[in-house]
C-alpha cells in the first residue's frame, strides 16, 4: 500500500499536559485541524497515529512539524522547518534536512 506525504502541521510543538493512564492518539499525517492530536484526518492516507498511554501526569511538548526523530516528543526538528513548509508535504523537504 503506498502512503500520502506526511504534511508539516506547525513550527513549534504543542505543550500538552498528559495525564498518567490515559491513551492519547498523536497526529503522525499533519492533517488533523487538532493538532497535536489525531481527528481522524488520515483517514485514506495509509499513516496511523501514534497511540501511547501517558506514564505520569506531565507537561509534554508534543511535535507538530512532524519530522521529529522521537514521535510523539518534540526533538528540536522544528528549527530546521519554515513559514513556507506549513502544509507542505515532509517528503518534499528531505534533501533540504539533511
Amino acid at each position: 500500500m503506498s502512503h500520502s506525504p506526511v504534511h508539516c502541521a506547525g513550527l513549534k510543538p504543542v505543550v500538552v499536559a498528559l495525564q498518567e493512564g490515559e491513551t492519547y492518539a498523536w497526529c503522525a499525517c499533519g492533517r488533523s485541524s487538532n493538532q497535536p492530536f489525531c481527528d481522524g484526518s488520515h483517514q485514506g492516507t495509509g499513516i496511523d497515529p501514534v497511540v501511547f498511554v501517558a506514564e505520569k501526569n506531565a507537561r509534554v511538548a508534543l511535535c507538530t512539524c512532524k519530522q521529529t526523530g522521537t514521535a510523539p516528543v518534540c526533538d528540536g526538528s522544528h528549527k530546521q522547518v519554515t513559514a513556507a513548509d506549513i502544509d507542505q508535504p515532509v517528503a518534499a523537504r528531505q534533501d533540504d534536512l539533511s
